[in-house]
């Protein structure tokens, strides 16, 4: 939170930024263009010797026009610098060129963000993600993620298992020290931390909870990973309340799940996991918390992302503040009794029992 107490910026810096802002969808297109035409990977081939606009002509098929403009604007987008007509490519354009969560996060804005974030403050007012009809006809964007065209679908599931994937090695010792015998894997996707699971512990039987699309994808990837004898699937609305969990599960886990949901579901969710533990059992949720975040860009990544949920995916949920997610723990007749943030790409692991 320090990241955010204090103003940083000269008056001019801060108009800069400004303007910056002003820009900043032309500016991303910009990138983009100078990344997938290839101009940046071929002034990253040149070193620091760099490359004059005849010699990118020769390696790109471009007009002498279409360099230029990208070129130019390439350098006060600060990807490019120029010495002596020659074009040198900075820190920050080979990060956008060479970094893969960069690029993971660029291809999310595109494809899934781009063209809805124009509905923003309709959400907004609205509280529905009335930029959804800009990838389908869906009321949110979950049952759709099956059906979306495969280059679009691979750029939202790059960018969810990403960040959650790296978390999952160290998750697996702290989950499984108590040696639990029946898992509920909610919200499990396609399947991974199931597979992750059935892997780690040859023992485990999982139930992995989630909507048909995506169990018909997991129970494939668990048939040839050869555990489908130790898996079964409860195929549901989690917001459907009439519907009840299955029960008698030593532990429940959800990964990067219950930030798809409003505060009010949030608490239902956990109430009904509550019920659906043993005496004994114990919840483990891994989220990203944007206040737990080391870095400022991490935080300001999540605080953007939460906009995703706003016109994207469901109007009403958020990558959130521990304050705001910790109550509903609280509300829901459940305690933390461990909380670590050192998980993955700055995930935190909660462990919690009922009160």
């Amino acid at each position: 939170m320090e990241f955010f107490t204090k103003e940083t910026k000269t008056a001019l810096q801060a108009q800069e930024a400004a303007l910056r802002l002003a820009f900043a969808p032309i500016a991303f297109q910009a990138t983009r263009a100078l990344r997938d035409m290839g101009i940046l990977q071929v002034i990253s081939d040149a070193g620091q010797k760099g490359l004059t606009i005849e010699e990118v002509l020769e390696k790109v098929s471009l007009s002498r026009y279409a360099a230029r403009v990208l070129l130019e604007a390439g350098l006060g987008i600060e990807l490019l610098i120029i010495n002596d007509k020659r074009y040198i490519l900075t820190k920050t354009g080979y990060f956008i060129l060479h970094d893969k969560l960069t690029r993971i996060n660029m291809d999310f804005s595109q494809d899934i963000c781009y063209r809805g974030m124009d509905h923003l403050q309709e959400s907004l007012l609205e509280g529905r993600p009335a930029g959804l009809k800009e990838l389908g006809p869906w009321e949110t964007i979950y049952p759709g993620l099956p059906l979306l065209p495969p280059e679009i679908g691979k750029s939202w599931f790059d960018f969810d298992h990403y960040y959650s994937d790296l978390a999952f090695p160290q998750a697996l010792p702290i989950v499984f020290e108590n040696k639990p015998r029946t898992l509920l894997d909610i919200g499990g996707n396609t399947g991974k931390w199931t597979l992750a699971v059935t892997a780690y512990d040859a023992d485990v039987k999982v139930t992995m909870f989630d909507l048909p699309g995506e169990i018909a994808i997991a129970q494939q990837r668990t048939k040839e990973a050869g555990v489908a004898d130790r898996v079964s699937f409860h195929e549901a609305n989690i917001l459907d309340e009439s519907l009840p969990f299955p029960s008698g599960f030593d532990a429940i886990w959800m990964s990067q799940f219950l930030d798809c949901f409003s505060e009010e579901q949030i608490v239902s969710i956990l109430k009904r996991c509550r019920e659906a533990l043993t005496e004994q059992g114990t919840i483990y949720i891994l989220e990203p918390f944007w206040n737990r975040q080391p870095f400022k860009s991490a935080a300001f990544c999540l605080q953007q992302t939460s906009l995703y949920f706003t016109a994207m995916a469901n109007g009403n949920s958020q990558m959130y503040h521990t304050d705001d997610f910790f109550k509903c723990i609280e509300d829901a007749g459940l305690q933390i009794v461990e909380e670590n943030n050192q998980m993955g790409l700055s995930y935190t692991l909660l462990k919690c029992k009922r009160k």
